[in-house]
């Protein structure tokens, strides 16, 4: 359970705000997200191999600018 307290003083659409920042990072819609449908094994690895190629691409052209 996300417990916000809410300083005094602070309005409530702040509050909602940090609510649901805190909301997204539990990464529940995500989850429930890929829950809807069956994914394959090798198709999460290939995914994850793309993403790590990708960010590795970026790092490399960060580091020789």
């Amino acid at each position: 359970m996300i417990i916000v307290p809410v300083k005094e003083g602070e309005s409530i659409d702040r509050a909602l705000k940090r609510y649901k920042r805190k909301y997204e990072k539990t990464g529940v819609v995500k989850e429930l997200r890929a829950r809807q449908q069956f994914t394959k094994p090798s198709v999460i690895k290939r995914a994850q191999l793309m993403k790590a190629i990708y960010v590795q691409k970026l790092r490399e052209a960060e580091q020789n600018m």
